[in-house]
């Protein structure tokens, strides 16, 4: 990454932090904030500038967008959910093993609408991204998420999905607890409800970690967001035996917002501010909530087995084959 980009990121950091403290603390921070901010946006418009220029780069525009939505101080679920929700109580343990801090949920009312709510949280530092795996969840964590789906059916409750990982969590602990069949317990029971189902790819969705809570009535993805069968790393250490191949492995995945909306793999893309959702968090908040919630209407008018018949013809349907 240039001098340049970690200098914007570094200035866009610092202004965050200062908003923060002043929402927080009600302090007038005005003087300091008002200056950072015309430097940032000026820093935005160069950055901009140069990357509408032509440029004798050869990288995967694919792989930029993957790196994108990898971004230091990309919104994770929890902003949103800071920023969308209110009433948000979150709900430990699956009742077998312990808790998971990778995915969690409970329910809330999303921008005043009750729901339930299934997060992968990949933390905002670096003892939170430890902590949370990166937002790879162990067993536990999709055992979890089946016992809120379950709550969701008995209260009648839509389900909202924010979806950020690069798959299950590999270790060899999970494995021991049973990881696939974790996955496709979740994969089965979301199938099977008899509520409403929205999720929307906020940043990564990778794997069978992804999908394990992303079989919706409409999944949606952001702009700068991907979504695929395994991470660019993961395919360029199979195919190639060269993780280094990862954007060629990007281009071939097709995997950016554009390409899933052209294949049908999700229904809408949900735009992100100039420059991706790191640089306005509020607005990528803005630009999301109501998207979520005119597919929640639209599905709210429909029966619990009009629901279940159309989101197993929707991924039936995925796919390209011919008979002969």
């Amino acid at each position: 990454m240039s001098t340049f980009s970690d200098t914007v990121r570094e200035l866009e950091a610092r202004l965050r932090d200062l908003e923060a403290t002043a929402r927080k603390t009600g302090q007038n921070l005005d003087t300091i904030i008002s200056p950072l901010r015309a430097e940032v946006e000026k820093y935005r418009a160069q950055q901009s500038k140069a990357e509408a220029a032509p440029s004798e780069s050869t990288e995967s525009p694919r792989w930029e967008r993957v790196k994108l939505a990898r971004t230091p101080g990309r919104p994770t679920a929890l902003d949103y959910v800071e920023r969308l929700c209110t009433e948000f109580h979150e709900l430990h343990g699956d009742r077998k093993f312990g808790d998971d801090p990778a995915l969690i949920g409970g329910p809330a009312r999303w921008q005043g609408r009750p729901v339930m709510l299934l997060l992968q949280q990949k933390g905002r530092d670096t003892k939170s991204k430890i902590k949370r795996r990166f937002g790879s969840a162990n067993p536990e964590g999709y055992r979890k998420a089946v016992r809120l789906m379950a709550l969701a059916d008995r209260f009648g409750l839509p389900i909202v999905s924010l979806i950020d990982t690069q798959g299950a969590y590999p270790g060899l602990e999970a494995e021991e607890r049973g990881q696939g069949w974790a996955i496709a317990e979740s994969i089965l029971r979301m199938v099977q409800l008899r509520v409403p189902a929205v999720c929307v790819v906020i940043g990564e969705g990778g794997s069978g970690g992804a999908l394990a809570v992303g079989v919706g009535n409409r999944v949606l993805i952001q702009e700068n967001a991907w979504y695929s069968v395994i991470s660019p790393e993961g395919a360029a250490s199979i195919i190639w035996k060269d993780a280094t191949k990862a954007p060629l492995a990007a281009e071939a995945l097709k995997l950016t917002a554009p390409d899933l909306l052209e294949l049908g793999i999700v229904e809408e893309v949900v735009p992100e501010p100039a420059g991706g959702a790191h640089t306005d968090m509020d607005l990528a908040a803005e630009l999301l909530g109501p998207v979520i919630s005119r597919h929640l209407d639209e599905l709210g008018k429909l029966s619990p087995e009009e629901l279940k018949a159309q989101r197993a013809a929707r991924f039936r349907a995925l796919g390209a084959f011919t008979e002969s």
